[in-house]
């Protein structure tokens, strides 16, 4: 009987010291096809964006979205773009089309998802914990959500935000990220 007490507080105990969800336990598909875990980019920090290839905020955004990636990206740094045309039907093109757009018109080379929705009942998970984390639900397109290392939200953007206006919150994080790991070493 007292094995079984025992057993039972040590599976309780277990219970309550799981963490809580974030961003990073979440799957996505990526624009190729392929089901990524997110959990790949634990460690890292990540510029979160709902893109779309025929929007007012594309070139501006896209352009500086590659600019950063090249800046920041080896130092453990992404941005995760998840093309959505729930706004203004600004996304109509097939991943195969909206890949071949961003890579040849701005050299992409950060990491792309399939199309999803970003609101709504039919969202993707992981924008429903973006939103509901930080409070902020995209209304068009370009919404940017900055995650910690740790899969927290710690800031969300609308489009008229631009990406050089967050990269301060962006560098910041990175620099701590890098700090703690040499003080790993």
């Amino acid at each position: 009987m007292v094995a079984a007490v025992a057993a039972w507080l040590l599976l309780w105990a277990a219970a309550c010291a799981q963490r809580e969800q974030d961003f990073y336990d979440f799957k996505a598909v990526n624009i190729r096809g392929k089901l990524v875990s997110l959990e790949k980019y634990r460690g890292s920090v990540s510029l979160v964006v709902n893109v779309a290839s025929e929007c007012g905020f594309t070139d501006q955004h896209y352009r500086s979205l590659q600019q950063l990636q090249r800046d920041l990206g080896p130092y453990h740094f992404n941005v995760l773009a998840f093309p959505c045309n729930q706004f203004g039907q600004q996304e109509p093109d097939s991943n195969r089309e909206i890949e071949n757009f961003a890579r040849r018109t701005y050299s992409v080379s950060f990491p792309m998802f399939s199309k999803v929705a970003v609101i709504g009942t039919g969202a993707h998970p992981a924008f429903k914990y973006l939103t509901q984390t930080s409070g902020k639900e995209p209304t068009w397109n370009f919404w940017k959500y900055l995650v910690a290392p740790d899969g927290k939200v710690v800031g969300a953007w609308d489009p008229t935000v631009s990406v050089e206006e967050i990269k301060p919150h962006i560098t910041t994080l990175v620099a701590k990220l890098i700090l703690k790991k040499h003080e790993d070493l």
